[in-house]
């Protein structure tokens, strides 16, 4: 292992592969101060289980709107640079909300201006994971090819730390310090984040160069961004898009699978040039997304998400105040759930990837929909007279529940990857990401808008079971349009 690194360290550089591992153990490790975010909502604040789940669905919408970040990074160089100064600036975001929050009390225990320092904090952070993906698909680019499996290996590994490290201390944390003592806390891996910027050097982009990091040599430039926010198995579709070579020259010609649709940069002021650059981005964008090939595929993964109301929160709330599971235990049932996530991408990549999507995206939501019964058996306690524990109930569903996401997960990866047009990858994939967490906090706001029509509250789940009903009910609806994803599609070729 530490040969490897070093490997990795010579290739790129040590300062490089530090700030990426360091990015993604953070991205991990959120786990452990969202643990106290959300008891902050239940306890402090007294906010019943819709509205603290409204309030988390408007904290993470900034993970819904990725592909803005990049287009931005892209298209307007601050000094020159193009990635390392809006690193910074999302560092800066993801640092002081942490901080403010720590030392203001007013502020933390208000319930608008606590949404609106966690949906800063979310923007930095979902800027941050924008900016390192792009770093790393221009670092790996050319003579690093070879590495660029390794160097997303890393980073996986280090974000799987990441949340391992942050379930566990999360739940430990609550019982032990004090919450605004755990915001500052989190505040220091940002702070670390910030100060290995400084050590990190890019290469100025002039009109024919690209920026350059730590020791690399590369000579090219991936336009684009790639990134999202469950990040477990995302490294799956980056090695792919880092490798391809042509994609490059293909831009610059202006085309997207043959097409010369993209419109000229002229000479200009800069303002001009600003603009038109801008322009072409968004119109590569609106070009590739139109063709039925990747609108309707994505359509089916919106749907998928949007069609099932998302009730963790309830079960949060129901799991603390009437089951009376303590954080640490709650925290190592996200633990749990990290390993059934791993799990879930070995079994996939080894067993499955010849199978049907169709197929797999069928039985995965047959699945949780029957997983989806075990809350109810836990919400109507016959898991008691079965003899079966509450600890044993919650951790087995977490574990296979992950899994089994994961399983619908990679599909969505790998059928990325292959619809994505030469040239504008990570752009068009960190949008794919943004659609799939769009998707997501919409079914949050239906989960939250269905508690709140079956009065389900803290101290008042006796509505809870016909809520689970629903959601076992709804699981079912994207079956029936499986029609949109590829007749033959299978992950290995789509």
């Amino acid at each position: 292992m530490i040969g490897w690194m070093k490997q990795l360290g010579i290739a790129f550089g040590a300062s490089f592969i530090w700030l990426v591992c360091l990015i993604y153990f953070t991205q991990g490790f959120r786990s452990f101060v969202w643990t106290a975010v959300s008891y902050q909502l239940k306890d402090r604040l007294k906010l019943s289980p819709s509205a603290s789940q409204f309030v988390t669905s408007i904290a993470f919408f900034p993970w819904s709107i990725k592909p803005i970040y990049g287009i931005l990074s892209d298209c307007i160089p601050i000094k020159g640079r193009k990635r390392m100064p809006y690193l910074v600036i999302a560092t800066l975001l993801s640092l002081f909300p942490w901080v403010i929050l720590g030392l203001q009390e007013t502020i933390r225990n208000s319930r608008g201006q606590l949404m609106i320092f966690l949906l800063i904090q979310n923007l930095g952070s979902a800027m941050a994971d924008v900016v390192i993906d792009a770093m790393i698909a221009e670092a790996a680019r050319l003579e690093k090819a070879k590495f660029a499996g390794d160097l997303q290996s890393a980073s996986w590994m280090a974000m799987a730390l990441g949340g391992i490290c942050g379930s566990l201390l999360g739940g430990y944390a609550l019982s032990n310090v004090h919450m605004e003592n755990i915001f500052l806390l989190f505040a220091v891996l940002p702070m670390v984040q910030l100060l290995s910027c400084a050590f990190v050097k890019e290469t100025p982009v002039h009109s024919k160069s690209s920026p350059k990091f730590s020791n690399s040599n590369d000579s090219e430039e991936l336009n684009g961004s790639m990134g999202d926010e469950n990040k477990s198995s995302i490294q799956v579709h980056k090695t792919k898009s880092v490798r391809r070579k042509k994609s490059f020259k293909q831009k610059k010609k202006g085309k997207i699978n043959g097409s010369n649709d993209l419109m000229p940069v002229k000479e200009g002021s800069f303002s001009s040039q600003l603009l038109q650059s801008l322009k072409m981005a968004g119109y590569t964008l609106f070009k590739a997304f139109r063709q039925p090939i990747i609108l309707r595929p994505m359509a089916w993964f919106f749907l998928a998400q949007v069609t099932m109301p998302n009730l963790s929160t309830v079960m949060f709330y129901y799991q603390t105040e009437v089951l009376n599971l303590e954080a640490s235990f709650l925290g190592t049932a996200r633990v749990i759930g990290w390993i059934g996530l791993m799990l879930g991408t070995f079994v996939y990549n080894r067993f499955l990837k010849k199978m049907k999507l169709r197929r797999i995206l069928m039985l995965a939501h047959v699945a949780l929909s029957l997983l989806t019964l075990l809350d109810i058996v836990l919400v109507s306690r016959l898991n008691v007279s079965l003899g079966i524990s509450d600890q044993t109930m919650v951790l087995f569903g977490s574990a296979l529940s992950d899994a089994i996401n994961q399983f619908k997960f990679m599909p969505f990866l790998i059928l990325s990857g292959h619809l994505c047009p030469p040239g504008i990858e990570g752009t068009l994939f960190a949008l794919f990401m943004s659609i799939n967490n769009l998707g997501a906090t919409v079914g949050a706001f239906f989960g939250a808008g269905l508690a709140s029509v079956l009065n389900i509250s803290s101290g008042s789940f006796d509505n809870l079971t016909s809520g689970i009903a629903i959601q076992v009910i709804c699981t079912f609806l994207p079956v029936g349009f499986l029609f949109l994803i590829p007749k033959d599609a299978t992950g290995i070729s789509a």
